[in-house]
């Protein structure tokens, strides 16, 4: 906490957890320690990277003003996280009752004879806070195996047996995969074989049916042929007789 006869500023640094292209804020803490109404000012080496709200105020006797900082937001990460910025926050005891509209630059202007009190504060980038990375579970078991040693000075080599033992029991996995595809490829080679016998008899079918139509077109033919030689006999007949 930075300690003057007026204000008293917490904190004494401006630590921003930077992170490229994002707007960070962090706030001060002014506490008025007089009796009197005190006047501030925050000033800035860099103002076009800075936003102070409020940068300028009234504080009344034994009370608090929050002020807030923010930095706009920057492409690139700073060589070693370092920052040249600094802040200047002056405070000049104000006429009672005063207001935030009854400050003028005049106020702070130590050649008019105005005892003006001033507090520098530096710029620290800091990073940001991380997210607590997830444990997996078994992430122990996946380790490399470690050897313990005894009470005795003696290396324990059970452990190294314990880890060995459980990868050979997950072996059989690939070969139940494999079981399932041999018994899914010989299913789907059965169906075949029966879709093709399938296809054969119908085929087969098929021709007998073709060979009984011919067979019953063959057969018509002498029967119309008879019918024919009798057909002519009879006219033959008739006119035999009417000779």
């Amino acid at each position: 906490m930075s300690t003057g006869d007026l204000l008293s500023i917490e904190p004494q640094e401006l630590q921003f957890p930077f992170e490229p292209r994002k707007q960070i804020s962090c706030s001060l803490q002014l506490f008025n320690k007089t009796d009197n109404y005190v006047a501030f000012k925050v000033k800035t080496t860099n103002p076009k990277k800075y936003c102070v709200r409020p940068n300028t105020g009234i504080v009344m006797p034994k009370s608090s003003c929050d002020v807030t900082v923010t930095m706009q937001a920057q492409k690139e990460v700073p060589p070693d996280m370092q920052c040249r910025d600094k802040f200047l926050l002056q405070s000049v005891v104000a006429s009672p009752g005063a207001a935030a509209k009854d400050i003028t630059p005049e106020m702070f202007n130590k050649e008019s004879g105005h005892h003006v009190e001033e507090s520098k504060l530096r710029v620290v980038y800091v990073a940001p806070p991380r997210p607590p990375s997830p444990v997996h579970e078994g992430s122990e078991e996946g380790s490399s195996p470690r050897a313990s040693v005894s009470d005795n000075g003696n290396i324990n080599t059970s452990e190294f047996t314990t880890v060995t033992s459980r990868a050979y029991v997950a072996r059989p996995e690939p070969q139940d995969n494999s079981s399932e595809t041999r018994a899914l490829i010989s299913k789907l080679t059965e169906e075949k074989s029966s879709a093709i016998q399938q296809n054969n008899k119908l085929q087969q079918e098929l021709e007998l049916l073709r060979c009984e139509a011919n067979k019953s077109r063959g057969g018509g033919i002498p029967l119309i042929f008879v019918l024919l030689v009798g057909l002519i006999g009879i006219i033959l007949g008739y006119f035999l007789k009417k000779t």
